[in-house]
């Protein structure tokens, strides 16, 4: 196979996932379980020194390509391994792309750590672990960022564009829905931006994505 993903689907990993899935690429999913100190073998550590997944390695020709930091991956497959159509994911037009590069550097510096916050202390710990003050102050410093796209998305849809890059699906929109989906245990937060709230539930519907998620405990 092309690309070997070493990862778990329950954390940043999801994103190269996605984007492999979307496109319809034969790839290789190595499960790597940080929790399980998996990350810090010799053998992992020659692929991510920082120890941190996910990690694609792209098997080429010419020679492996190893590529580390979420985000990278997913900007990375969809450039190598996608076909620039105006039809799949792939940004099509310098302006398509210049959106991916700056959502997606957005969502991890504006975003990131406080989505992750409430996600922890509204859902993820638990109950006795939690700090209520910790996730109301996060976010209450969202509604900074998702006042920004909230209007991004009302100029897009005045101009008949229904996503973050395009009229259709695009890493952009991947990208910043793969952040975004940690805060949507605050729906008081996301009552208060319904053009990003209705967003977020249609990348999400997106098939590629459901396969992802891993079956619910009965």
């Amino acid at each position: 196979m092309a690309l070997t993903i070493y990862g778990i689907q329950v954390s940043r990993t999801v994103r190269p996932l996605w984007v492999a899935t979307e496109l319809g690429l034969a790839f290789e999913h190595v499960q790597t379980d940080y929790r399980a100190g998996t990350t810090r073998t010799p053998e992992f550590l020659a692929l991510n020194p920082n120890g941190h997944i996910p990690v694609v390695v792209d098997h080429r020709p010419e020679g492996d390509v190893t590529v580390w930091e979420s985000m990278a991956c997913a900007l990375y497959i969809a450039r190598q391994h996608g076909q620039p159509d105006g039809l799949n994911l792939v940004p099509a037009t310098p302006r398509e792309d210049a959106e991916a590069l700056r959502w997606s550097f957005w969502t991890v510096t504006e975003v990131e750590k406080d989505a992750l916050t409430v996600l922890m202390h509204r859902l993820s710990m638990p109950v006795e672990q939690r700090k209520p003050e910790l996730a109301n102050a996060a976010e209450s410093r969202l509604k900074v960022p998702l006042r920004v796209l909230e209007q991004h998305l009302a100029q897009q849809q005045a101009r008949g564009e229904s996503h973050l890059a395009a009229a259709r699906f695009t890493v952009a929109d991947l990208c910043v829905a793969s952040v975004l989906l940690w805060v949507r245990a605050a729906r008081d937060l996301m009552a208060q931006f319904p053009l990003v709230s209705a967003w977020l539930q249609q990348c999400l519907s997106r098939p590629a994505y459901a396969s992802l998620r891993p079956p619910r405990k009965s």
